[in-house]
C-alpha cells in the first residue's frame, strides 16, 4: 500500500522519456525524500542545478530497510520531525547533501587537512611545560667534564711551564760547558783537563732517568715555594686551629711528594742522588747520603718553635739522640762498604795487563757491592721522613706551622748563597 501511495505522486520526470523505462535510483531517493515529506522535483531540479549525480540504489544492502541503522551518519540524515523542533523538514536532507558535497576528494585534501591538524591541534604536555630540566645525574656528568677540562688546561700549562724551564737550563748548562772549555779545566760531560784533547778523563753523560729527575725537582721548588708563602700567610693571619691544620698538612704532602720522587730515581740512578748534582753548590757542602742529616737539622729547629713545654722538650731531644745513632749507623756501613769495595777491585794486583779472568770476578763483585748503596740512601731518607713527621705530632699546629717555616727558610737561604756565590765576580 505504501508503494501504490509513493508511486502515484512521484512525478513524471522520474520516468526515462526515451526509454519508458524507471531509474530505479531515482524512484529510491524519491521515496526517501517523499518519506520525509520534501518534494522530490524541487531537490531533482538542485541537483540538476549543482551537477550532482543522482545516487545509485543499492540493491543488496547490508541491513535490511526496515531496521533502524545504527550507523550515525545515516542517523543524521533520517532526523524524525520530532527531533527537529523548529526547522522545517527540508533541513536535514539539505545538510546531507551539503556534508556529502564537502567531502574532500583524494589524497591532497586530507594531507592539508593533517596539516591544519598538526598545527592547530593540541600540543602535548611535554612541550606545554617548556624546556625540560636536566636531571641530576646530567648535571653532575657535565660538571664533572668541565673540571676535567679544567684540569687538562692546568696539565698542559704545568707541561708548557716545564718545558720552558727545561729550555732555560739547557742554556745554562751550554754557557757553562762552553766556559769550562775556556778555561781547560774539568767538567761534566765529557770536559777535559789542561785543554788536553787527546785524553778524556771520563763521560759523565747524565741519564735519562736523573734529567726527568731534575725537571720534576725544579717543578717541585715552584709549588714548594707557593705552598710555604701561603702557610706563611696563614699563620700571619692568626687563624685557627682547624684552618692552620690544612695547611701544615699540604706542606706535609708536599714534602712527601718529594720523598716518592727521590725513592723513583734512586731505583733507576741512585748515584745522581748520592753526587747531589741537582742541589746547589752550598746545600751540596750538608750532603748526607742523598740529603740533609736529620739531627743537624733539629738543632737548628729547637730555637725556632719556643716556647715549648717540658714534655716537648724531652720528646724533641729524645727524637734527636735517636735520629743522630740511626745516622751514626748508616755512616758506619756506608764506610764499611766503601772499604770493602775498595778491597775488592784492589784484590788483584793493579799492574798492567791484568787477568781478564780475575779482572771480570772483580767487576762482578763491586757491581753487587755497589747495588747496596741505593738500600742506604733509602734508610736515609726514611730516617728524615720519620724526623719530619714525627715532629709534626709532638709540637701543635701552630707550632708545626712555624718549624716547618724555618726549614723552607733555612734551605731557600742555602740556594741563595749558592747563587750569590755563582754571580760573584771573578778574579783573573
Amino acid at each position: 500500500m505504501m508503494q501504490s501511495s509513493s508511486s502515484s505522486s512521484i512525478p513524471g520526470n522520474f520516468i526515462n522519456k526515451d526509454t519508458g523505462a524507471y531509474d530505479l535510483g531515482e524512484l529510491d531517493q524519491a521515496l526517501f525524500l517523499y518519506l520525509d515529506g520534501q518534494d522530490p522535483s524541487t531537490v531533482q531540479d538542485q541537483r540538476q542545478s549543482q551537477g550532482m549525480r543522482p545516487p545509485t540504489l543499492n540493491i543488496f544492502p547490508s541491513q535490511p530497510m526496515h531496521v533502524e541503522p545504527s550507523s550515525t551518519k545515516t542517523s543524521t540524515g533520517l532526523v524524525s520531525p520530532s527531533n527537529s523542533g523548529s526547522k522545517r523538514p527540508s533541513e536535514p536532507s539539505m545538510e546531507l547533501a551539503n556534508a556529502r558535497n564537502d567531502v574532500p576528494t583524494g589524497p591532497e585534501p586530507a594531507k592539508a587537512i593533517k596539516r591544519e591538524g598538526n598545527r592547530k591541534g593540541p600540543t602535548s604536555s611535554s612541550e606545554q611545560e617548556g624546556p625540560k630540566t636536566p636531571d641530576p645525574k646530567t648535571l653532575r656528568r657535565l660538571a664533572q667534564n668541565r673540571e676535567a677540562a679544567r684540569k687538562s688546561r692546568l696539565r698542559k700549562k704545568a707541561y708548557v711551564q716545564q718545558l720552558e724551564s727545561s729550555r732555560i737550563k739547557l742554556t745554562q748548562l751550554e754557557q757553562e760547558l762552553q766556559r769550562a772549555r775556556a778555561q781547560g779545566m774539568f767538567f761534566g760531560g765529557g770536559a777535559l783537563i789542561g785543554g788536553d784533547q787527546g785524553h778524556p778523563l771520563a763521560v759523565n753523560n747524565v741519564s735519562s732517568d736523573a734529567a726527568f729527575f731534575d725537571i720534576e725537582y725544579a717543578r717541585w721548588l715552584e709549588e714548594h715555594h707557593r705552598i710555604t708563602c701561603e702557610l706563611r700567610a696563614a699563620v700571619q693571619e692568626h687563624l685557627p686551629e682547624n684552618e692552620l691544620r690544612l695547611f701544615v698538612d699540604n706542606f706535609l704532602a708536599h714534602f712527601d711528594e718529594k720523598m716518592n720522587l727521590k725513592s723513583m730515581v734512586a731505583k733507576a740512578d741512585v748515584f745522581h742522588l748520592v753526587s747531589g748534582m741537582w742541589k746547589t753548590p752550598a746545600e751540596r757542602c750538608f750532603m748526607w747520603m742523598g740529603g740533609f742529616r736529620p739531627s743537624e737539622l733539629i738543632k737548628i729547629l729547637l730555637n725556632q718553635v719556643e716556647p715549648l713545654t717540658e714534655q716537648q722538650i724531652l720528646g724533641i731531644c729524645g727524637l734527636q739522640q735517636t735520629t743522630q745513632e740511626a745516622e751514626e749507623a748508616l755512616s758506619q756501613g756506608l764506610e764499611a762498604l766503601n772499604q770493602s769495595l775498595t778491597d775488592t777491585i784492589t784484590s788483584d794486583s793493579l799492574s798492567s795487563p791484568p787477568n781478564m779472568a780475575n779482572y771480570m770476578g772483580q767487576m762482578a763483585m763491586a757491581i753487587n757491592k755497589l747495588s747496596t748503596i741505593e738500600g742506604f740512601v733509602r734508610q736515609a731518607d726514611n730516617l728524615r721522613h720519620q724526623m719530619i713527621h714525627r715532629l709534626h705530632q709532638i709540637l701543635t699546629t701552630r707550632q708545626a706551622a712555624r718549624c716547618f717555616l724555618a726549614i723552607a727558610e733555612y734551605f731557600h737561604r742555602l740556594r741563595a748563597l749558592s747563587s750569590l756565590w755563582l754571580a760573584r765576580p771573578r778574579q783573573e
